[in-house]
């Protein structure tokens, strides 16, 4: 997409008299549809996005017709949001008891989260409201593995919390977080007279796709009168594979889970989820009364908006998920994520074939880290950096770097249910390419990508 293009649609005023509405129309199809991130290509394996479902294109645009909201009144799709959330949580292996709300994705998962474990710890403490609420906010403490997503420090953030209280803890050899470190920082902030009020778990980090371990997070946290919040953004539902079952031992006692649908279930993309087994606690934090917006029947269910900083809340995530994991079963489900994680095994081996390539530690979840051999002793992570850019320049495939163990290195996401071994070779074939572009010009041949449908 050329700069001229782009500065067009920041730019372009808005005319005196309308267009026919069949212009919508061409307009996508001219400066819209053309330039996409590239997520819904096979051979994308740059980040966690992954393609839309059928099911729920088809879902969103019906929800859009419908228009309601799911924040207040009564609807039939704000019941559907309650049910799509039974379904993630029975997924996830979390109890039944367990409620909460869709969100337009893990970043404000994660802020809602925060925003109960505050209330709900300073709530407890009799220091909810007043000078105590001050008193004891101005000593809250947040702790979450290195390996976190950086949505964590921005909801920390959002919600009051200075950097100097937040607290990354180191993870161990593989990237997870370490119990023992854990352990002693919040001793440490204890005896300082600080508040550790939550702990941030991660299933699936972003760089190297590890998953923390629960239990001993969660004894510490009920030990020391923390929150326990998991940040399942990618790897939420874990429990439902049976190869990742044993990994999430213990996920139904956390205190709340983020997942996000749009990731793993290829549900269009702003449709993410907050599950909390005890609902009450969004309750507490986000319920507000207004004499124009109550319900109607004194029995009736709290609205979705008192689980929520949201009032107006769109009714396409409820029904575009619901349609997709309707349309793929619990099986379907199971089997979506075995698919990415078998590619993941396969382009783990593709890439120790090759001479040329380093693989290194990570998983479980689908995602493979690996670093190619700098020729004449160069900078190794220099050479990163240009062959990323040089794949993406070409177009063919796409993967981006990471920061792994202080070092940057080349990481394949796998996301994609059309993804197959085809496009792996392509991954394997646009690297090297790229690479022998600091040596010499390639031959015929060489340039020539493998067949690819």
């Amino acid at each position: 997409m050329s700069l001229q293009q782009r500065a067009r649609l920041r730019e372009s005023p808005l005319g005196r008299k309308g267009e026919e509405l069949g212009r919508v129309l061409d307009f996508v199809c001219e400066e819209i549809a053309p330039f996409p991130t590239g997520n819904g290509h096979p051979a994308f394996f740059a980040w966690v996005n992954s393609p839309p479902a059928p099911a729920g294109v088809i879902a969103e645009l019906l929800a859009c017709a419908i228009n309601v909201t799911c924040g207040m009144g009564e609807n039939a799709l704000m019941d559907l949001e309650r049910g799509t959330v039974r379904m993630l949580a029975a997924l996830a292996g979390l109890p039944e008891t367990t409620g909460g709300v869709l969100t337009s994705g893990g970043s404000m998962a994660n802020l809602l989260a925060l925003a109960s474990a505050r209330t709900w710890f300073l709530t407890r403490r009799g220091s909810g409201d007043g000078a105590a609420y001050d008193r004891d906010h101005a000593r809250l403490t947040l702790y979450y593995s290195a390996q976190a997503h950086m949505s964590v420090a921005k909801a920390a953030a959002c919600i009051g919390l200075p950097s100097h209280r937040l607290r990354p803890v180191a993870a161990d050899a593989h990237d997870r977080l370490d119990p023992a470190a854990l352990r002693t920082a919040v001793t440490d902030d204890l005896d300082a007279g600080l508040l550790p009020f939550c702990t941030v778990t991660t299933l699936g980090t972003t760089a190297t796709g590890a998953v923390d371990p629960l239990e001993p997070v969660t004894d510490l946290c009920r030990r020391t009168g923390m929150w326990h919040h998991a940040d399942g953004a990618w790897g939420g539902l874990g429990a439902a594979v049976p190869a990742l079952a044993p990994l999430y031992r213990g996920v139904g006692s956390v205190d709340s889970l983020t997942v996000d649908p749009h990731k793993t279930l290829s549900v269009p993309v702003g449709c993410g989820a907050l599950l909390v087994p005890d609902p009450e606690h969004l309750h507490t934090a986000f319920a507000h009364r207004a004499s124009y917006l109550t319900a109607g029947e004194p029995d009736a269910l709290p609205w979705l908006s008192h689980a929520t900083i949201e009032l107006t809340r769109p009714g396409t995530r409820a029904l575009a998920l619901w349609a997709t994991l309707n349309h793929l079963g619990h099986d379907g489900v199971t089997a979506l994520i075995e698919h990415s994680l078998t590619l993941a095994d396969q382009l783990c081996q593709k890439i120790t074939a090759q001479p040329r390539l380093e693989l290194l530690p990570s998983g479980p979840w689908p995602v493979a880290c690996f670093s190619i051999t700098a020729p004449d002793n160069g900078d190794q992570e220099e050479l990163h950096a240009r062959v990323a850019h040089r794949v993406q320049a070409r177009g063919r495939a796409y993967l981006a770097t990471v920061a792994v163990h202080d070092r940057t290195v080349l990481r394949a996401c796998l996301c994609n249910y059309r993804t197959t071994t085809n496009d792996l070779d392509l991954l394997i074939h646009e690297v090297l390419h790229a690479a022998d572009a600091d040596h010499s010009p390639p031959t015929a041949a060489s340039a020539q990508p493998p067949h690819h449908r």
